[in-house]
């Protein structure tokens, strides 16, 4: 009997063969093997205990927006778990200028509607396409500022001890650069931010110079953002074009002739084609300056990529 069986006959009902590719902003890749949605804090426990009771690990995934992710076109053989976006959609203002935000809501909404509110920290965020819980775990960034610098915590269930959701304080997450401490298995479920008083008007301004600024010098279509992590003291997009690879094309994927670090995936292209040139560039890049590019896009499905594990 599969683990999907067994997961049914202990109350947990998983879509098999689940779309994932599809769901990112690749728009590229295969299937989940199986996928579940959460519409209460109160499933957590109930999944973490029907993983719990398997005779072999599951791989879990976490999806949000899916904009910071690339998935093999073989799929993922494991459980995808995403949130309800009403259950887990709400922007709460909490006393001393704080704000918690539910993990489901886009980072852009989160950013508009706090600085309308007269609330700065956030507004840089308005550029960045993922969820607030998938910030979170990506300490996403842009604009000079980051998560970490207003995160004041986290409310985290890990489904590979117990789904209780717990509050982290931001200090506990080990945030780095494009980086958290949160596992494969924990799913962050609400964020609180730390914001300051500030003038709407202002604000608003500020947001509309970063849409302008984006929609200039970033291009649009199927990609995940920025691919590579920037090296300290340069940036990854111009070692990428000094190193001739700006607009370089492989089968359905091409590094983006607009920015440098982006890399485009074709409509109905295979995500191997963008696996395989992220590797050409790793490799040209390193060859050129001897520089290893660090990825930001998170690889899912590929051999030799971390996938979590629940028991």
């Amino acid at each position: 009997m599969s683990w999907v069986s067994l997961m049914r006959r202990r109350g947990i009902e998983p879509v098999e063969e689940a779309e994932l590719g599809a769901k990112t902003t690749y728009r590229v890749g295969g299937r989940a093997r199986a996928a579940i949605e959460v519409r209460s804090k109160e499933e957590f426990s109930r999944i973490a205990a029907a993983l719990g009771e398997l005779d072999e690990p599951v791989p879990v995934l976490v999806l949000g927006n899916g904009s910071n992710m690339l998935v093999s076109d073989r799929g993922f053989e494991g459980l995808v778990v995403t949130l309800n976006r009403r259950s887990f959609g709400g922007i709460e203002i909490d006393e001393g200028n704080a704000a918690t935000v539910g993990s489901a809501v886009a980072l852009p909404v989160a950013a508009r509607r706090v600085s309308s509110l007269g609330l700065a920290g956030l507004a840089w965020g308005v550029g960045i396409p993922g969820s607030v819980g998938g910030a979170v775990r990506m300490n996403a960034g842009g604009h000079g500022s980051s998560i970490g610098e207003v995160l004041k915590e986290a409310f985290v269930a890990d489904l590979a001890a117990g789904g209780e959701v717990m509050v982290r304080p931001a200090g506990r997450l080990h945030l780095g650069y494009r980086h958290s401490g949160i596992s494969a298995t924990e799913v962050v479920v609400e964020a609180t931010f730390a914001l300051t008083p500030g003038d709407p008007a202002e604000l608003g301004r500020l947001i509309d110079e970063i849409v302008s600024w984006r929609r200039e010098h970033q291009p649009g279509g199927q990609n995940a953002g920025s691919v590579f992590q920037n090296p300290p003291d340069t940036a990854a997009a111009a070692l990428i074009e000094e190193a001739g690879l700006k607009g370089l094309r492989y089968g359905s994927a091409q590094v983006s002739p607009r920015h440098a670090n982006f890399i485009q995936a074709d409509s109905g292209g295979q995500a191997e084609d963008v696996y395989a040139l992220i590797q050409v560039v790793q490799a040209e890049v390193a060859k050129r300056f001897g520089i290893e590019l660090g990825l930001e896009v998170e690889l899912v499905g590929f051999s030799g990529t971390r996938s979590g594990e629940a028991r």
